[in-house]
């Protein structure tokens, strides 16, 4: 399952994490660190619905 932010519409996608920002290939929305933010517009993490 994939993660949609609903400010910008940046689609954090499990298989690819977001290595640029220390989150790497793979990892589950669970196991996302709470402080990780929007690469794109900044929202935190409650931003974002299932997709």
């Amino acid at each position: 399952m994939n993660y949609v932010c609903t400010v910008c519409g940046y689609e954090y996608v499990v298989a690819d994490g977001d290595p640029a920002n220390g989150v790497a290939e793979g990892t589950p929305w669970d196991k996302v660190p709470d402080d990780w933010v929007c690469p794109i517009c900044s929202a935190d993490k409650s931003a974002f619905e299932a997709e």
